[in-house]
Formats: structure tokens, C-alpha cells, sequence
């Protein structure tokens, strides 16, 4: 159970866009963001926008869908974009290298259920939504560690 938790309602790409540009400053070397949702919910347009944040010159940000992992110098970090979608073990993650990447880089993972028991359990998890409005994603940030309180402050309704 998460013992630190906010929520938002996102009424456009735009600004998820720049919910995740103001919580991009925040995350450093170690971090995990956990990104769940289904498919269309805005992960990937979350992680891309953190992503663009952080790197020194715009530069494409396609989804790791096939590749299963991006890596981007941000300067002092590597950022790791993982789409674990097409794994069907968590051994695979394992091959990947994420266990070195969750200690040493900033992961945006994305379908983190993938991980099974090697999700880092002092991660950040957001959890994307549809809802009825067009372009509307409701957002449930949750965290089991105070390293998150500012972050979930960003996050608010």
C-alpha cells in the first residue's frame, strides 16, 4: 500500500506535457517512474515530455515499443524509456540491463506489471486513465517513500 498519493485530471496532451516538464527537474540518478495505464492513456506522451525536459537538444522521442528501451544523455543522467509491453517473463527485463538502470539512471517504464517482483518498490507510480472527455486522462500518482512528497505536491486537482 502507498503511503503517499495525489491525483490530477489532465484536460489535454498539452498539459500532461507540462505536468511532466515541472516534475522533470525533480528526478535524478536511481529514480524510477512507474507508468501504467492502457493502451492510448498518455504513458508515452509523459515520458517523452520528461524526457525532452531534461535533454540538452530536441531530438525525436520514439516509443520503445519494438525496442523496448531508449536511452537519452540528459547531461549528469542517463534516462532510460522502457516499454515492457512485449515481455512475457520478467527475465527479460533482467536481459535488458534494468537492474543496473534502476540504481544508476532515471527510468520511465512503461507497462511496469511486466517486472512482476523486480519492480523497485521505491518507485514512483502513475497510473494513466481514460476518461469520457475527449483528450482527458484522470492521474493517480502514489509513492511509499517521503523521497516523493515533493513530486506528488505538483500533482493536484
Amino acid at each position: 500500500m502507498s503511503a503517499y498519493s495525489s491525483q490530477q485530471l489532465l484536460t489535454s496532451p498539452q498539459e500532461t506535457a507540462n505536468l511532466a516538464a515541472r516534475i522533470a527537474p525533480h528526478l535524478r540518478a536511481g529514480d524510477t517512474v512507474l507508468l501504467e495505464g492502457p493502451i492510448g492513456a498518455g504513458k508515452t506522451h509523459f515520458a517523452r515530455a520528461v524526457i525532452l525536459a531534461r535533454i540538452s537538444v530536441p531530438e525525436d522521442i520514439p516509443s520503445p515499443t519494438y525496442t523496448l528501451v531508449q536511452t537519452y544523455d540528459a547531461g549528469d543522467v542517463e534516462i532510460w524509456h522502457c516499454d515492457l509491453y512485449r515481455l512475457t517473463s520478467p527475465n527479460e527485463a533482467l536481459e535488458l540491463g534494468l537492474e543496473d538502470a534502476f540504481e544508476n539512471s532515471i527510468c520511465l517504464v512503461e507497462w511496469p506489471d511486466r517486472l512482476a517482483d523486480l519492480a523497485p518498490n521505491d518507485g514512483l507510480i502513475l497510473s494513466f486513465s481514460v476518461v469520457a472527455e475527449a483528450e482527458h486522462r484522470h492521474l493517480t500518482a502514489s509513492a511509499k517513500s517521503a523521497r516523493w512528497q515533493p513530486v506528488l505536491d505538483l500533482i493536484h486537482d
